[in-house]
């Protein structure tokens, strides 16, 4: 004997709320996505507004104001050479998140042209192969080292670091996505009825690899934050007078007894950022898996 299930509007409203969770819009609105978005934006308009909430310059010299503590007036202090440093800090999140911003997407798209060249051709694909494992022998910041002796240090570096970094990473995730989805039998019947390679691929396969593709994104978002500072910090990145997150940790270290804000501020920005943007590919990923 067996017993209907009886919808209530309850069941039906919770039923709801548990697909909405499962999409990525829905993700990005609920828990740990919620929170990253949230953290990401606040330190994304004070970085937009940052004329708006401090009053000086951040490459401007502060009479008499020498390695001074935190105060109503300098929120952080003030570094060896007299700036302001809430002003360098808000001024080394714009140019961090320009950085990011301009060096992920253009990795992304390098990375998954050169995947999706690997799944049209066998000889492609072998090349393309090796090309990703000679860029992954060499550890990041290793390249970044001698990408500087070369070109000499600078944003430039980094923005080419990150690339580099984020193309094989891209390449293989959508050449590996492309191969499972193209086994699908809605795939092969496209083929079968005579749908050309690029055809199929633009109708059928990409829209079924974009997600995998968007949770690699925001990954790549942290591990990029992560780079810049490392780059900067050592002193191939970004380069004095100009602030960027890592420089200015790196200008800290001498100056750690006087004024620990120095080091203090931007270290916790660099967190932001990074567990930010880990959060937002979390909660997509998670949303991926129960979709």
């Amino acid at each position: 004997m067996t017993t209907a299930t009886v919808e209530t509007p309850e069941t039906e409203s919770r039923d709801a709320r548990s697909r909405n969770t499962t999409t990525p819009l829905g993700a990005l609105l609920r828990g740990q996505g919620l929170a990253g978005v949230l953290l990401i934006a606040v330190i994304a308009l004070a970085g937009v507004f940052a004329g708006a909430l401090n009053q000086f310059d951040p490459l401007a010299q502060i009479p008499s104001a020498n390695l001074l503590g935190p105060s109503a007036r300098h929120w952080l202090g003030t570094d060896h050479l007299n700036r302001d440093v809430a002003a360098r800090v808000l001024a080394g999140i714009r140019l961090d998140l320009l950085i990011v911003a301009l060096a992920v997407p253009l990795g992304a798209v390098i990375g998954s042209l050169a995947g999706l060249l690997a799944t049209v051709n066998p000889v492609a694909d072998v090349t393309v192969q090796r090309l990703f494992d000679l860029v992954l022998a060499f550890p990041s910041l290793i390249f970044a080292i001698a990408l500087a002796a070369i070109t000499g240090p600078g944003w430039h570096a980094v923005v080419i670091v990150i690339v580099a970094a984020q193309i094989p990473i891209f390449g293989r995730q959508i050449r590996t996505a492309v191969l499972a989805v193209r086994e699908q039998p809605f795939v092969e019947a496209s083929e079968v009825i005579g749908a050309g390679t690029w055809w199929t691929l633009r109708k059928h396969v990409l829209p079924n690899v974009i997600e995998p593709l968007v949770v690699q994104f925001a990954l790549s978002l942290s591990v990029a934050v992560f780079l810049e500072g490392a780059m900067s910090f050592i002193g191939i990145g970004v380069q004095p007078p100009n602030p960027s997150l890592g420089s200015l940790i790196g200008e800290s270290i001498g100056n750690l007894d006087a004024n620990p804000w120095m080091a203090v501020g931007p270290l916790v920005v660099v967190a932001g950022l990074t567990l930010g943007f880990l959060l937002i590919a979390q909660a997509l990923g998670n949303a991926r898996r129960s979709g």
